[in-house]
């Protein structure tokens, strides 16, 4: 069995090898805008699924029984959908929405068995509620440079996480990848965990 994910993020690479998973990385090009009026669940699934069809159709040489994994992540507070800052002006602009408040997190996830078999989709949800930020805190926070490549200009596993509060839901969902949502779909696909090879730790 093989398995591809279908994404370049340091931090989804990160949740599946410290899982065990055994895997290839292959970065997609998807255009991540949202549609007119799309709502945020919809995006993200429609997303992933993009993702995971284009690193299927990228691989020439996929092997029998191999599940191509594509994930999307969107931020929602206050009904607007935040993705990556576009610079330094649109994370702090982020920040300021998030502060003090509770924020939902949503990462549609697509696996596609191929080259024949069935596939899955699900959109997993957590809350995050957030520390009030004083303009220092998110001048601070900014010139660490650690917002600018993650939905919602935070990082809940690096600096960021300082400013949570309270998680309410799958804690990996909020660095991009709900790991053990991820899991029971692969199961439930015919994934074998035999194929997951254990951590050795020194």
């Amino acid at each position: 069995m093989k398995l591809i994910l279908a994404s370049g993020s340091p931090r989804r690479a990160e949740i599946l090898r410290n899982a065990g998973f055994a895997f290839e990385a292959s970065p997609t090009r998807v255009n991540e805008s949202p549609l007119a009026g799309e709502p945020p669940d919809a995006c993200v699934r429609r997303l992933a699924h993009a993702k995971a069809r284009a690193a299927a159709q990228d691989d020439l040489i996929l092997e029998p029984e191999t599940y191509v994994v594509g994930a999307d992540t969107v931020v929602v507070v206050d009904g607007t959908m935040l993705g990556k800052p576009a610079d330094f002006h649109d994370a702090r602009r982020m920040l300021r929405l998030l502060s003090g408040k509770t924020h939902e997190v949503l990462t549609g996830v697509s696996i596609l068995s191929v080259p024949d078999g069935p596939g899955k989709q699900h959109v997993e949800t957590t809350r995050v509620t957030m520390l009030q930020l004083s303009e220092s805190d998110i001048g601070e926070y900014l010139a660490t440079s650690e917002p600018f490549d993650k939905a919602g200009a935070y990082g809940i596993q690096g600096i960021g996480g300082r400013f949570v509060s309270r998680v309410e839901g799958c804690y990996f969902n909020v660095m991009g990848l709900p790991l053990s949502r991820l899991w029971s779909m692969l199961r439930a696909l015919g994934w074998d965990d035999s194929s997951i090879r254990p951590q050795v730790r020194r």
